[in-house]
């Protein structure tokens, strides 16, 4: 077929040209090598002013039995605490995996200070109680959390902020330990010295529910209807020289592929620069051959070099930077696939407009920039642009691009329909400009 001989021929041309094959592969991975070494573990993250409360649980519960039925009444109270603590207003609570690494992370000052409930703090906590024989963790300054097998690790260097969280951690364990102390006395009040006592205490403390066990029941307040905010701690600086598996590399690999990707409106339109100037779009023109044959001829190639281009830094990031592909990784193809598309439409614009190699690469390079900064793949994230420019950014396609890949590659648990959504805008974008492209184009050179 004609269609497939021209796109022999100018996938040949394209393979011949080095220079520009150098650009669109390996630059981006220099760029992301660079990148990743330079950049801290804060990149792609928006500042957070609230303050962070690392715990570690090690906690292993308790199971009471209840001496009247003798069910088994299950107890973990670390959870309790953890809850407590991510709903109140103006916190976030990190938990980290072991003890070792909250050690080093404190050690090393990346941690003011550290929670740990050790295996027993259930059990312990469990048996506080006013009544003789139970465990009194009350002390002159608050909560004594060595009686309850607690502790908190803090770093020498950082004496106000671990301060501040060590208070923290005493106004949530008050709020959780003397509910269920006075819970568990006042039953005992009703069972030693009779109903008559609970009830006449009752309506002495008509503000306060003395047989709950938990704070919000006691006070008879209204609970909290903050959203729970709990992390697990990742390390964000990954292994190695290049940081393997680094965090930030979720965000640099897909950022630069999408902004080199159309970088293809260099190579496309100096093949119809060339093509015009040698005079061979003439001879196309005046051989047995539609439009639509020539173009696609055209078209097929660079297109294929653009999956490519998406399809090999994706595998190279892999290899290189040990970076995660996400739980839904076939669903990469699609991105690519659309993403290619949309950056050809744009090719084949920027070609029609050109008349000579210095426009291709004035016109080409303003507008690869010039959209790639309105997007936010300059800045590596599009979160750390104003609201604002966020939803202008949406007129671009890179934006899109970007928004498929952060769901795919940033986020724990993907949303297909908001993929599927930026696959199909990308798409649009890619038939819409390629008909732009195609109206605007004049295969003989002229104006």
């Amino acid at each position: 077929m004609p269609i497939w001989t021209l796109a022999k021929k100018d996938f040949r041309v394209v393979w011949r040209d080095r220079r520009a094959l150098i650009v669109l592969m390996v630059m981006p991975l220099l760029l992301i090598l660079v990148l990743g070494l330079s950049l801290g573990e804060g990149f792609g993250q928006k500042p957070d002013d609230r303050l962070r409360i690392s715990i570690v649980d090690l906690d292993e519960g308790f199971v009471e039995h209840d001496p009247q039925t003798g069910a088994k009444i299950p107890h973990h109270w670390s959870t309790l605490f953890q809850d407590d603590l991510a709903r109140t207003a103006g916190i976030r609570v990190e938990r980290i995996a072991s003890l070792e690494e909250a050690k080093t992370l404190v050690d090393r000052g990346r941690r003011a200070a550290v929670w740990v409930f050790h295996a027993h703090f259930s059990r312990q906590l469990s048996n506080c109680s006013f009544l003789l024989g139970g465990v009194n963790p009350l002390d002159g300054d608050g909560v004594d959390l060595a009686t309850l097998d607690a502790e908190i690790l803090r770093d020498p260097t950082q004496l106000t902020a671990s301060s501040i969280i060590a208070q923290v951690a005493q106004g949530t364990t008050l709020r959780v330990v003397l509910p269920w102390m006075i819970g568990r006395a006042f039953d005992q009040i009703g069972k030693r010295l009779g109903s008559s006592v609970q009830v006449g205490l009752k309506l002495l403390f008509p503000s306060y529910d003395l047989t709950a066990t938990t704070w919000a029941g006691l006070t008879r307040s209204k609970p909290s209807d903050q959203t729970a905010d709990i992390a697990t701690y990742q390390p964000p600086e990954g292994n190695g020289l290049l940081n393997r598996g680094a965090a930030r590399y979720q965000i640099l690999v897909p950022t630069y592929l999408v902004t080199f990707a159309y970088f293809l409106v260099l190579i496309v339109g100096r093949l119809f620069v060339s093509e015009r100037q040698q005079g061979t779009m003439t001879r196309l023109r005046a051989a047995p051959l539609s439009r639509f044959q020539i173009l696609a001829g055209k078209f097929l190639p660079t297109y294929f070099l653009s999956v490519l281009q998406g399809l090999f830094l994706l595998v190279a990031g892999k290899l290189a930077f040990a970076m995660s592909w996400g739980d839904k990784p076939l669903w990469l193809l699609p991105v690519v696939l659309s993403t290619s598309l949309s950056a050809m439409g744009l090719a084949l614009v920027v070609a029609a407009l050109a008349r000579t190699e210095s426009q291709v690469a004035i016109y080409g390079t303003l507008v690869v920039l010039a959209l790639a900064g309105a997007s936010g793949s300059l800045l590596g994230d599009r979160e750390l642009m104003p609201a604002a420019m966020q939803q202008i950014s949406l007129f671009t396609p890179h934006a899109w691009a970007l928004d498929a890949y952060r769901q795919l590659l940033a986020t724990a648990e993907p949303k297909l329909s908001i993929v599927r959504e930026c696959c199909a805008v990308l798409t649009a974008f890619g038939v819409g400009l390629i008909l732009i492209g195609w109206k605007l184009l004049r295969l003989d050179g002229q104006s």
